[in-house]
Formats: structure tokens, sequence, C-alpha cells
């Protein structure tokens, strides 16, 4: 199957991805966030062909990703927002290890009639809609920085996560960074109270959303705007240029995070806004949950296989996916958290 054929099989299982094979028949079972699911489901199914080992993974957002595996219904959790200390101090099984996979790039998704060029967008004009300060497509904050484009007077529909979600995390880390009245409330997380705009149930949903209603803006995971269609928007960097997500410019944000990593970090690290000419500034990495001890010999022993394998094998084909691969210095201290993982005997 090619990486577009597969993208587009990956994108499709999205609302069935718990009934991809009978659960008896798993080796592993995971669950969370949505963002990284066309990955993971690439990275699932070629290791199963490669290893006999099948992993079976609910894509049902971050929230449901950190609840599951802090009550130990699954064999790992994925989530794109850190876990706070206090959810790991009450996760059932011990300590949690947050192992970083692939970075990916959030972008802002609209539906604008009549617009020609990819809009540009800043920081204090994507929050100020947000807000609900800004409400109409023709604001001169927008057009100022749009020159050439004849914009609507037409009412702009915000659209954002209805689910705890770490590609909210991701968003409102952002708009926290750049805009000191978002900081104030409603502040960063994967679920927060939203000034205004209506729900869509994970990144499907909402790009769903943005497509049918004109006026619409948004954010999803840079795949999910490609495979739809869906125009979005360049945006302005910490160095003042406006970036447009790609698995390049998205590297180049982790590029100088990177190299500041202490050797302990337990990488729940932030990189939005990170600075660069090309960095861009939406931009994270998603991360898999372990227990850093394994109670089932078994299934601890096939799990630090597997994230071996993906820490080799799989980021060879995350850029694929328009997922950008871990910087090499990154997956050289991952390597080192995962031989920490205690396997029961």
């Amino acid at each position: 199957m090619t990486v577009r054929a597969f993208r587009s099989a990956a994108l499709a299982l999205l609302g069935i991805a718990g009934a991809v094979l009978p659960a008896a028949a798993q080796d592993l079972t995971g669950a969370g966030a949505t963002f990284p699911y066309p990955v993971y489901s690439k990275w699932f199914n070629d290791y199963a062909a490669k290893s006999g080992v099948k992993i079976n993974y609910q894509s049902i957002g971050s929230g449901g990703g950190v609840r599951q595996i802090s009550e130990q219904t699954v064999d790992f959790g994925a989530t794109d927002g850190p876990m706070s200390d206090d959810e790991m101090g009450k996760a059932k099984g011990g300590p949690i290890l947050h192992i970083p996979t692939v970075m990916g790039g959030v972008v802002v998704v609209y539906n604008v009639p009549g617009a020609k060029g990819q809009l540009k967008f800043s920081g204090d004009v994507i929050a100020d809609i947000f807000l609900g300060k800004i409400t109409k497509w023709n604001d001169p904050r927008i057009t100022a920085i749009n020159k050439g484009e004849a914009l609507p007077a037409q009412d702009i529909l915000v659209v954002h996560r209805s689910d705890g979600s770490g590609t909210t995390y991701i968003w409102t880390d952002y708009l926290t960074a750049v805009s000191p009245e978002w900081a104030k409330g409603p502040g960063k997380g994967k679920d927060v109270k939203w000034p205004v705009g209506l729900g869509g149930k994970g990144n499907e949903g909402v790009a769903g959303q943005v497509q049918q209603l004109p006026g619409a803006i948004g954010y999803v995971e840079l795949i999910y705007a490609r495979q739809n269609k869906i125009s979005f928007g360049a945006v302005k960097n910490a160095s003042g240029n406006f970036v447009t997500a790609s698995t390049e410019t998205i590297t180049d944000a982790a590029a100088g995070v990177a190299k500041g990593l202490p050797k302990d970090t337990d990488f729940r690290v932030s990189i939005v806004n990170a600075p660069g000419k090309s960095a861009y500034p939406i931009a994270s990495m998603t991360w898999l949950l372990v227990y850093q001890k394994q109670a089932d010999a078994a299934k601890g022993k096939k799990l630090v296989d597997f994230l071996n394998w993906m820490l080799v094998d799989g980021q060879a084909t995350a850029a694929g996916l328009d997922y950008a691969p871990l910087p090499s210095a990154v997956v050289k201290q991952v390597k080192a958290r995962v031989a920490s993982i205690a396997v029961a005997k």
C-alpha cells in the first residue's frame, strides 16, 4: 500500500479504531490522542507485519488516553498534552514515563468564501478571534496582514474541540504564550472554557465542521488539513516571519529546544513559539504514556521491543505522513529512558 493510500485508510478508520481487530486477538492495547493516529496506525500495521505482535489503538482523544492508562485499562496511553504532576500522582500503576514519538504541527484552518491566497495570521489576532473580540473576516487587523485579499464582511464562526484534547493543549499552550489576555483565562489545558464557538469531536470533527460552514475557523493537526484539502494559514513566528507548517518547519521549531534538554529530562517540554527564522510556532511533541514498572512480563517485553523499533524504523516513515521525526539527539535520550523500564520476571 502506498503512503498516500495508507493516509486515506487511516483517516477513514478514525471513528472505528477500536473495532479494527477483536479484543481477544490483541497482544497490546492502547488509547488516546487523535493527533498522531495516522502515523500510529501505520506503525502498528508495519510492526505487526514484521513481528507478529498486534497492537489495537483506540483514537479517543488525549484526555481519554490519560484516564485509561491511569486506570490501567490499557497497556499504554497517548497524549499531545503532557500529564500534570497531579495526574501522574493519581495513576494506579506507579510512575508513568512520557515517551516522545514524533512531532507535529497544529494549523489554523478556515473556510472563507472568496479568499484566493493563503491567509496570514498573527498570534494576537488568533487569540482575539477565539476570545470573540474579532468577529468579522474583514476586520482591519486581519486585512492589515493580508494585503491584496478582498476579505468578506462575514461573521467568523469559531470551531473548537468538544472533547479533552492534546491538540487543544498545544493550541492553548501557544495562545497562552502569545496573548497575555488569553493567559489570564481561558489559559492552557486539554479542555478549557471556550469564550465563543461550537465544538467538534476529534481532529476529524473540527475539520468536518470547518469544511461545511462558510466563515468558519478552527484548528487541527496538519495531516487532517492536507488530507481533507482544507485551507490553512501561515502563522507569524517569534522571529516575525509568517511560516507555513511542514515537516521541515516543525523540525526547525524543535531544533533549538532539543539542544537544551537536560540529561535527566522527563520530556514534558513545550516547543510552541520557538525561536528561529523558519520555526513553525504551533508545534509539539506527542507522547506515549507507559508505566515504568511493567507488571506483566510478556506484555512489558512486547511494549519495550515496540518502543525500540519505533525509535529507529518508525522514525524513518514519519515524514511521509506529515509528522516530523525526533531529532537524533532526542532519540538517543529516549532510548535511555526506554531502557529504564522495568519488566517483571
